[in-house]
């Protein structure tokens, strides 16, 4: 496996945000020894099979790298490594990203005034990824602090961040899971989330003690 030093990763921010939300955890991840690089996109205004194609091209053209994605920034990464599944991509670790389905989503769709707030992205955040059987070594960071809007959608039953239940974060043929103090804008911003995030990069794995 490549030293830490020498690592590339890239950064795929999530709905509503510009590349620019994933500076902390850029610097985070610098500091540790890691190269990030924040790919971005326009999340309500792209269709994510444009993006997954874009992001596919850049991930191809940097050869042996790892990503790092919230939110929605999870779902595209998984689906532009299941529409070129030879990317040279080893892991990838999803913060707060519904990779199971968002019900705050389906909520949103529901009620019509907003589903063009969601854009292009609308099904692929309703419905998930199903499962995931690629060859990236993928994990998943959720939080369960409960600030923020999606609960008003959602109605969640369980631990959430505000925005993503923690049983939406869960998908068969993940590698690992890991639930911390956050909430889903906080995962950005989070230390325990960097230091969650830079581990399983180095080793396959969160740290659960």
């Amino acid at each position: 496996m490549t030293a830490a030093r020498d690592r590339r990763v890239v950064l795929l921010h999530g709905l509503w945000m510009p590349g620019a939300s994933m500076h902390w955890l850029s610097v985070q991840l610098r500091a540790q020894g890691f190269e990030p690089r924040i790919f971005s996109y326009h999340s309500v205004s792209d269709q994510p099979g444009e993006v997954a194609s874009r992001l596919a091209d850049l991930l191809q053209a940097e050869g042996e790298a790892d990503v790092v994605a919230h939110s929605l920034g999870g779902l595209l990464a998984l689906q532009a490594l299941r529409d070129r599944p030879a990317l040279p991509i080893a892991r990838v670790v999803c913060l707060g990203s519904p990779l199971a389905g968002s019900g705050a989503a389906a909520g949103m769709a529901r009620w019509s005034p907003a589903t063009g707030l969601l854009g292009g992205s609308a099904e692929l955040l309703q419905h998930g990824l199903g499962r995931w059987d690629g060859r990236a070594e993928v994990g998943v960071v959720a939080g369960r602090v409960p600030h923020g809007l999606g609960a008003l959608f959602a109605g969640f039953a369980g631990d959430h961040d505000g925005t993503v239940a923690v049983d939406e974060t869960r998908l068969p043929g993940l590698a690992d899971h890991v639930v911390i103090e956050a909430s889903h804008s906080g995962l950005l911003f989070s230390a325990q989330a960097a230091a969650q995030a830079a581990a399983f990069l180095r080793d396959g794995r969160f740290r659960h003690d």
